[in-house]
Protein backbone atom coordinates (compact mmCIF):
# COMPACT_ATOMS: atom_id res chain seq x y z
CA UNK A 1 0.00 0.00 0.00
CA UNK A 2 1.11 3.72 -1.36
CA UNK A 3 0.54 6.97 -2.13
CA UNK A 4 2.54 8.14 -5.11
CA UNK A 5 2.94 12.01 -5.52
CA UNK A 6 3.55 13.74 -9.14
CA UNK A 7 4.33 17.21 -9.45
CA UNK A 8 2.10 19.12 -11.42
CA UNK A 9 4.26 22.40 -12.61
CA UNK A 10 1.47 25.51 -12.51
CA UNK A 11 2.06 29.53 -13.09
CA UNK A 12 5.35 30.47 -13.27
CA UNK A 13 7.39 28.62 -10.45
CA UNK A 14 4.69 26.46 -8.29
CA UNK A 15 3.76 22.74 -8.43
CA UNK A 16 0.20 21.26 -7.66
CA UNK A 17 0.71 17.66 -6.55
CA UNK A 18 -1.65 14.77 -7.82
CA UNK A 19 -1.51 11.75 -5.10
CA UNK A 20 -2.52 8.52 -6.19
CA UNK A 21 -3.50 5.62 -4.16
CA UNK A 22 -2.63 2.87 -5.49
CA UNK A 23 -4.97 0.37 -3.57
CA UNK A 24 -7.75 2.25 -3.98
CA UNK A 25 -7.49 4.42 -7.02
CA UNK A 26 -8.50 7.18 -5.03
CA UNK A 27 -7.14 10.37 -6.80
CA UNK A 28 -6.36 14.20 -4.90
CA UNK A 29 -4.62 17.33 -6.04
CA UNK A 30 -2.78 19.69 -3.34
CA UNK A 31 -3.03 23.36 -3.64
CA UNK A 32 -4.45 23.96 -7.20
CA UNK A 33 -4.14 27.58 -8.68
CA UNK A 34 -4.01 27.01 -12.13
CA UNK A 35 -7.15 25.06 -14.24
CA UNK A 36 -5.63 23.64 -17.24
CA UNK A 37 -2.71 22.16 -16.71
CA UNK A 38 -4.41 20.56 -13.18
CA UNK A 39 -7.10 19.37 -15.77
CA UNK A 40 -5.00 17.64 -17.97
CA UNK A 41 -3.14 15.98 -15.60
CA UNK A 42 -5.96 14.86 -13.72
CA UNK A 43 -7.22 13.58 -17.10
CA UNK A 44 -4.18 11.93 -17.93
CA UNK A 45 -4.09 9.89 -14.94
CA UNK A 46 -7.48 9.00 -15.53
CA UNK A 47 -10.23 11.57 -15.21
CA UNK A 48 -10.75 10.56 -11.53
CA UNK A 49 -10.72 13.23 -8.43
CA UNK A 50 -11.57 12.59 -5.12
CA UNK A 51 -10.18 15.40 -3.46
CA UNK A 52 -8.74 18.55 -3.22
CA UNK A 53 -6.17 19.36 -0.70
CA UNK A 54 -5.45 22.80 0.35
CA UNK A 55 -1.76 23.98 3.08
CA UNK A 56 -2.59 27.80 3.09
CA UNK A 57 -4.90 30.55 1.47
CA UNK A 58 -2.67 32.32 -0.79
CA UNK A 59 -4.03 32.84 -4.04
CA UNK A 60 -1.29 31.26 -6.09
CA UNK A 61 -2.40 27.52 -3.96
CA UNK A 62 -6.04 27.77 -4.26
CA UNK A 63 -7.12 29.42 -7.41
CA UNK A 64 -8.62 26.77 -9.68
CA UNK A 65 -10.25 25.40 -6.40
CA UNK A 66 -13.76 26.65 -7.77
CA UNK A 67 -13.19 25.11 -11.14
CA UNK A 68 -11.37 22.09 -10.58
CA UNK A 69 -14.34 21.41 -7.84
CA UNK A 70 -17.12 21.93 -10.32
CA UNK A 71 -15.22 19.88 -13.13
CA UNK A 72 -14.64 16.85 -11.41
CA UNK A 73 -17.26 17.24 -7.67
CA UNK A 74 -14.09 16.80 -5.53
CA UNK A 75 -14.67 17.49 -1.75
CA UNK A 76 -12.28 20.10 -0.20
CA UNK A 77 -10.17 20.09 2.47
CA UNK A 78 -8.19 22.50 4.38
CA UNK A 79 -7.40 24.23 7.61
CA UNK A 80 -10.60 24.91 9.94
CA UNK A 81 -8.32 28.02 11.32
CA UNK A 82 -8.30 29.60 7.86
CA UNK A 83 -11.92 28.57 6.77
CA UNK A 84 -12.62 32.57 6.49
CA UNK A 85 -10.50 33.01 3.89
CA UNK A 86 -10.15 29.64 1.73
CA UNK A 87 -12.93 28.16 -0.45
CA UNK A 88 -16.07 26.58 1.31
CA UNK A 89 -14.24 23.51 2.56
CA UNK A 90 -16.03 20.03 2.85
CA UNK A 91 -13.46 19.22 5.41
CA UNK A 92 -12.58 21.50 8.33
CA UNK A 93 -8.87 19.96 9.47
CA UNK A 94 -6.64 20.41 12.50
CA UNK A 95 -3.19 19.25 14.14
CA UNK A 96 -3.65 15.38 15.02
CA UNK A 97 -6.46 15.10 12.21
CA UNK A 98 -6.52 12.91 9.67
CA UNK A 99 -7.49 12.95 5.96
CA UNK A 100 -8.19 9.71 4.06
CA UNK A 101 -6.45 8.96 0.95
CA UNK A 102 -8.14 5.99 -0.56
CA UNK A 103 -6.78 3.05 1.60
CA UNK A 104 -3.69 5.21 3.21
CA UNK A 105 -3.91 8.47 5.36
CA UNK A 106 -2.71 11.74 5.29
CA UNK A 107 -1.75 13.06 8.88
CA UNK A 108 -2.40 16.84 9.95
CA UNK A 109 0.30 19.17 11.14
CA UNK A 110 0.16 22.42 12.24
CA UNK A 111 3.10 24.58 10.60
CA UNK A 112 2.57 28.07 10.68
CA UNK A 113 5.21 30.87 10.18
CA UNK A 114 4.67 31.39 6.28
CA UNK A 115 1.20 31.94 7.06
CA UNK A 116 -0.49 31.90 10.93
CA UNK A 117 -2.84 29.00 9.40
CA UNK A 118 -0.77 27.41 7.17
CA UNK A 119 -1.03 23.20 7.80
CA UNK A 120 0.95 20.24 5.99
CA UNK A 121 0.69 16.50 5.38
CA UNK A 122 2.07 13.65 5.73
CA UNK A 123 1.03 10.59 4.25
CA UNK A 124 3.28 7.62 5.95
CA UNK A 125 2.71 5.13 3.16
CA UNK A 126 4.57 6.25 0.44
CA UNK A 127 6.55 8.84 2.89
CA UNK A 128 4.98 12.05 1.26
CA UNK A 129 5.27 15.28 3.16
CA UNK A 130 3.12 17.67 1.16
CA UNK A 131 4.35 20.73 3.51
CA UNK A 132 3.05 24.02 1.01
CA UNK A 133 5.54 26.74 1.67
CA UNK A 134 6.92 25.92 5.07
CA UNK A 135 9.66 24.02 3.77
CA UNK A 136 11.24 24.25 0.56
CA UNK A 137 14.22 22.27 -0.90
CA UNK A 138 17.25 23.88 0.74
CA UNK A 139 14.95 26.65 2.06
CA UNK A 140 12.01 27.57 3.95
CA UNK A 141 8.82 30.36 3.12
CA UNK A 142 8.88 34.11 3.97
CA UNK A 143 7.55 35.22 6.98
CA UNK A 144 4.67 36.76 5.73
CA UNK A 145 2.14 36.51 8.63
CA UNK A 146 3.96 34.47 11.11
CA UNK A 147 7.17 34.92 13.59
CA UNK A 148 10.24 33.37 13.46
CA UNK A 149 9.60 31.28 16.35
CA UNK A 150 6.51 29.91 14.49
CA UNK A 151 8.65 28.54 11.67
CA UNK A 152 11.46 27.35 13.89
CA UNK A 153 8.43 25.55 15.54
CA UNK A 154 7.03 24.14 12.28
CA UNK A 155 10.16 23.01 10.92
CA UNK A 156 11.28 21.25 14.18
CA UNK A 157 8.12 19.30 13.72
CA UNK A 158 8.95 18.51 10.56
CA UNK A 159 12.52 17.38 11.68
CA UNK A 160 10.76 14.75 13.23
CA UNK A 161 9.43 13.08 10.34
CA UNK A 162 11.06 9.93 9.12
CA UNK A 163 14.40 10.67 6.43
CA UNK A 164 12.98 8.62 3.92
CA UNK A 165 9.97 11.62 4.05
CA UNK A 166 9.64 13.07 0.19
CA UNK A 167 9.77 17.15 0.80
CA UNK A 168 6.84 18.01 -1.82
CA UNK A 169 6.66 21.68 -1.45
CA UNK A 170 5.20 24.08 -2.89
CA UNK A 171 7.32 26.24 -5.81
CA UNK A 172 10.79 25.76 -7.55
CA UNK A 173 12.98 27.44 -5.55
CA UNK A 174 15.83 25.09 -5.00
CA UNK A 175 18.59 26.91 -7.60
CA UNK A 176 17.99 30.35 -5.79
CA UNK A 177 17.95 28.68 -2.65
CA UNK A 178 20.95 26.44 -2.97
CA UNK A 179 23.15 29.88 -3.91
CA UNK A 180 22.12 31.46 -0.63
CA UNK A 181 22.92 28.51 0.99
CA UNK A 182 26.52 28.18 -0.08
CA UNK A 183 26.96 31.92 1.05
CA UNK A 184 25.29 30.33 4.94
CA UNK A 185 27.75 26.88 4.65
CA UNK A 186 30.71 27.19 2.24
CA UNK A 187 32.25 24.16 3.55
CA UNK A 188 29.40 21.84 3.32
CA UNK A 189 30.15 19.01 0.86
CA UNK A 190 26.97 17.80 0.01
CA UNK A 191 25.18 20.88 -0.32
CA UNK A 192 27.19 21.68 -2.84
CA UNK A 193 26.89 18.93 -4.69
CA UNK A 194 23.37 19.19 -3.92
CA UNK A 195 23.62 22.96 -5.48
CA UNK A 196 25.84 21.01 -8.69
CA UNK A 197 22.54 18.56 -9.27
CA UNK A 198 20.20 21.10 -9.12
CA UNK A 199 21.87 23.50 -11.48
CA UNK A 200 21.77 20.39 -14.20
CA UNK A 201 18.47 19.36 -13.39
CA UNK A 202 17.51 23.48 -14.10
CA UNK A 203 19.75 23.61 -17.30
CA UNK A 204 17.76 20.48 -18.45
CA UNK A 205 14.11 21.80 -17.77
CA UNK A 206 13.33 19.48 -15.34
CA UNK A 207 12.39 19.60 -11.49
CA UNK A 208 14.45 19.84 -8.26
CA UNK A 209 11.53 18.51 -6.36
CA UNK A 210 10.47 16.23 -4.60
CA UNK A 211 13.61 15.72 -2.04
CA UNK A 212 13.93 13.91 1.08
CA UNK A 213 13.79 14.86 4.32
CA UNK A 214 17.43 13.44 5.60
CA UNK A 215 19.30 15.53 2.82
CA UNK A 216 17.48 18.41 3.50
CA UNK A 217 18.54 18.17 7.33
CA UNK A 218 22.29 17.77 6.36
CA UNK A 219 22.05 20.32 3.32
CA UNK A 220 19.48 23.41 4.42
CA UNK A 221 20.60 25.56 6.74
CA UNK A 222 16.80 26.26 7.56
CA UNK A 223 16.81 23.15 9.32
CA UNK A 224 20.41 24.26 10.64
CA UNK A 225 18.91 26.69 12.75
CA UNK A 226 19.48 26.29 16.68
CA UNK A 227 16.90 28.46 17.83
CA UNK A 228 14.20 30.69 16.57
CA UNK A 229 16.70 33.92 16.86
CA UNK A 230 19.08 31.74 14.73
CA UNK A 231 16.25 31.34 12.35
CA UNK A 232 15.06 35.00 12.36
CA UNK A 233 18.91 35.81 11.13
CA UNK A 234 19.21 33.53 8.84
CA UNK A 235 15.38 34.20 7.38
CA UNK A 236 16.91 37.74 7.27
CA UNK A 237 20.01 37.36 4.96
CA UNK A 238 17.94 35.00 2.33
CA UNK A 239 15.08 38.51 2.27
CA UNK A 240 18.08 40.41 1.25
CA UNK A 241 20.06 38.21 -0.60
CA UNK A 242 20.78 38.99 -4.59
Amino acid sequence: MTVSAQAIPILSDNYAWLLRDDVTGFTAIVDPAEELPIAAAIDAAGGRLDAIILTHHHDDHIAAVAPIRARYGAKVIGAAADAHRLPKLDQAVKEGDTVAIGSASARVIDTPGHTVGHISYFIEPGAVLLCGDTLFSLGCGKLLEGTASDMFGSLQKLATLPGEALVCCGHEYTQSNAKFALTEEPDNSALATRAAEVASLRAAGKATVPSRLADEMTENPFLHAHDAASLAGIRRRKDHFR
